[in-house]
């Protein structure tokens, strides 16, 4: 309970420091900036190098690829039945496509299950959501924005981002045992992203509704929050009977509300700015209701 009302309490904090004009415009970018250079590496580098291996490990770093390509299929569909434009679809699979399973996942998880859980959030992130927003989503961006990129920029990217960095590291250095202050330091590191990033998505929320959007915008947020979690519960427990906290914890990142990196890419190649903020700007904060029902129905799983 006093993590899930840390993460309000942040989240609140951002959100009215912008509305009272208390924190300059330029906070959401030191603060993500410190996130994914310190923070997220810590916990990256700290998980990978303690958690033990199991065959269960392979469902949270499959989720996320799962979950975007059944975005693709499913938004293709849409495209033609409400026309859509190329980019409002590119957005649509951006953003309704990838969940947002770092930022708001991991202290999620902190909050509904406990910190021990982080590193299964870890491997739905950086293997799954950052690797699958890295190569796919940005073929996917420059297909529906009409423009280019070769894979030496897509490789690039991901070799030079601080927390698959930190993956790798971890992964490495396994077999060499660590000194009880250097985890000490990591963890203190890794415990700052939570109050950080709930004060930069909170600070980024923005709501402008407009017409253009009614029929859009309700499409993108059922994929996201209701059907990539069943679809993913269908697969893993229905048909390849799998159990367990792992599992648990998986489908509870599924049901992520939208990534706000998948965001910031969907803006940047010019994919309908409008419905990708306000995908983030809705989704995020209905995502604190769907997440605890999603909790409910997984539990005993």
């Amino acid at each position: 309970m006093d993590n899930l009302a840390l993460l309000i309490l942040c989240f609140l904090a951002g959100f009215i420091a912008r509305k009272t004009k208390r924190l300059p415009e330029q906070t959401p970018a030191v603060l993500n900036a410190f996130i994914i250079n310190l923070s997220l590496p810590a916990l990256s580098f700290m998980f990978l190098h303690e958690m033990p291996f199991t065959t269960q490990l392979i469902y949270p770093m499959a989720m996320p690829w799962i979950g975007f390509l059944l975005a693709f299929v499913f938004f293709k569909i849409v495209q033609r039945l409400l026309n859509l434009s190329q980019k409002t679809t590119g957005c649509l699979i951006l953003v309704g496509g990838l969940g947002n399973t770092s930022f708001v996942g991991l202290p999620m998880i902190t909050a509904y299950y406990g910190a021990e859980y982080v590193g299964i959030g870890i491997l739905c992130d950086q293997p799954g959501s950052f690797l699958v927003l890295s190569t796919l989503g940005i073929i996917v961006a420059t297909v529906h924005s009409a423009g280019s990129v070769s894979a030496k920029d897509v490789i690039k990217k991901i070799i030079t981002f601080p927390p698959f960095q930190a993956v790798i590291l971890g992964l490495a250095f396994r077999v060499i045992p660590l000194p009880d202050w250097s985890l000490g330091m990591l963890k203190g590191l890794g415990a700052t992203l939570t109050p950080l990033a709930m004060v930069s998505v909170g600070y980024q929320l923005k709501f402008a509704m407009s017409d253009r959007l009614m029929s859009k915008l309700p499409v993108g947020l059922f994929f996201k929050l209701i059907i990539v979690p069943a679809f993913i519960y269908f697969i893993y427990i229905i048909l390849l009977k799998a159990s367990g906290m792992e599992i648990q914890v998986t489908i509870f990142e599924a049901a992520m509300g939208p990534m706000i990196t998948a965001g910031i890419i969907a803006m940047q190649y010019d994919l309908d700015r409008d419905l990708a903020t306000m995908m983030m700007g809705i989704g995020i904060p209905i995502s604190f209701i769907t997440l605890p029902i999603w909790h409910y129905l997984l539990s005993g799983v």
